[in-house]
């Protein structure tokens, strides 16, 4: 079974509060026939389209291809959560690679902000941008965290823009019983991502790439020229771009045994007019301190964008409703009832180290994926590495390749069951407070 087909109408965006509030774009016609390339790039999701952009924008002769549609996958459904950083945070990468190479990420972490904002703006892409990103403590000791955080950000790195907050100073921002008080960081942002990643492709194709839409590609044939094949046609191209991070399928073995795909969830609730000060009080996102981590922020007309629930393997539950329902009624028990409008699942990738996995797996082909949930500035500015190090030798690229990545245990046929055992493990310690 395909991820690309499991839970989807082909060539078709999902019912989202997302899509329901963009305009699409015209479509791109399918690939027929033979056609040639500098590069080609397969995925227009975040990674894929700021590759393209950035190699037309160099000069070189680009392809990409989409088996549905741009934006479609989880650049298209996510939180639209700009953050700081990495995923994982500073004190995890100085001792996972030391604190120079730690250093160097945080710099990425922060030309990645810098790079989605100049790209909105250069491009005028009307995203509903808006600074700042709460992280929320449910317990004493994740408060003490992040405030032990934000200090060691301004004491180490110079980052002035985020501030601790007490459970009086958070409960003014967000009233939710569930939070004991957490950090706001202002440097972060929070945006529209359908919207940001249909301004992407607009821009892509005015700069010349040539965009295929529902062309799924089935093969890729190595050598000194690259054949990609598709249903209805092929590109040979000097040099290939993977970008399909949770839909790459069984494209690469060597991607594939290291970025292991994971469903997660989002619902929009019905426009809650004045009540929305019941959720936030100011125009900012927030994301809290639990294993399988919930995220929200209010919508532009005022409806709660809540994101919860994550599940293993090829297919949605069929009442996603009610899985975010639950820990939301959990963050803000007064919407316990309160009508859900639009309901929707994605497929976002993780690796074992929670940190993108960048590779040149053949001579002439690299990749990007395993954002982890940190997707709208990693995958746009891996992109943009991408396209570099098709060029040159990149620093960006090598910054992220040569952090070690291993495969998931357990293999094609049961790595999916024991990270379904793991993550039930910590969801459990979530539920009980441990």
């Amino acid at each position: 079974m395909n991820l690309l087909f499991s839970n989807d109408t082909r060539g078709a965006y999902p019912e989202s509060w997302y899509a329901a509030t963009s305009t699409p774009l015209e479509p791109f016609a399918p690939l027929q026939g033979e056609t040639r390339a500098d590069v080609c790039v397969i995925g227009a999701g975040y990674t894929g389209l700021s590759a393209a952009l950035h190699l037309a924008e160099m000069d070189a002769d680009v392809v990409l291809l989409d088996a549905h549609r741009v934006g479609f996958g989880a650049s298209g459904r996510n939180g639209g959560q700009l953050g700081s950083g990495q995923r994982q945070d500073q004190n995890v990468l100085e001792k996972m690679v030391g604190a120079d190479a730690a250093r160097h990420l945080w710099d990425l972490g922060e030309d990645a902000k810098a790079l989605v904002r100049g790209l909105i703006v250069k491009h005028g892409i009307d995203c509903h941008l808006r600074d700042g990103i709460a992280w929320a403590a449910s317990r004493p000791s994740d408060a003490t965290d992040l405030h032990a955080y934000a200090a060691h950000l301004t004491a180490r790195y110079g980052y002035e823009q985020m501030t601790a907050l007490d459970r009086d100073a958070f409960h003014a921002l967000c009233p939710s019983p569930d939070y004991v008080g957490g950090v706001l960081d202002m440097g972060a942002a929070h945006l529209h991502p359908l919207r940001l990643a249909l301004g992407l492709a607009e821009a892509a194709a005015s700069a010349g790439v040539r965009i295929h839409e529902r062309s799924h590609v089935h093969d890729i044939r190595h050598g000194p020229k690259v054949t990609v094949r598709t249903d209805a046609g092929h590109v040979v191209a000097d040099q290939v771009i993977l970008a399909g991070n949770g839909y790459l399928g069984g494209l690469d073995r060597q991607v594939t045994a290291r970025v292991l795909p994971i469903n997660n969830y989002v619902v929009a609730t019905e426009p809650l007019g004045d009540a929305a000060a019941r959720v936030l009080t100011q125009d900012v996102a927030v994301a809290d301190s639990r294993f399988v981590v919930n995220y929200f922020r209010l919508s532009h007309d005022k409806r709660l964008i809540f994101g919860g629930g994550e599940t293993y393997g090829y297919r949605f539950p069929t009442d996603i409703a009610a899985l975010v329902r639950k820990p939301m009624s959990v963050i803000f028990p007064h919407l316990r009832d309160v009508k859900i409008d639009y309901a929707w699942g994605g497929t976002l990738a993780i690796t074992i180290k929670r940190m993108p996995y960048l590779a040149r797996v053949q001579p002439n082909i690299l990749s990007a994926s395993g954002y982890s949930g940190h997707g709208v500035g990693n995958a746009i500015q891996a992109g943009k590495l991408l396209a570099e190090a098709t060029r040159s030798p990149s620093e960006g690229f090598a910054a992220f390749n040569d952090i070690p990545h291993r495969a998931f245990p357990g293999g094609a046929l049961m790595r999916t069951p024991i990270l379904s055992l793991a993550m039930s493990w910590y969801a459990m310690r979530d539920r009980l407070g441990i």
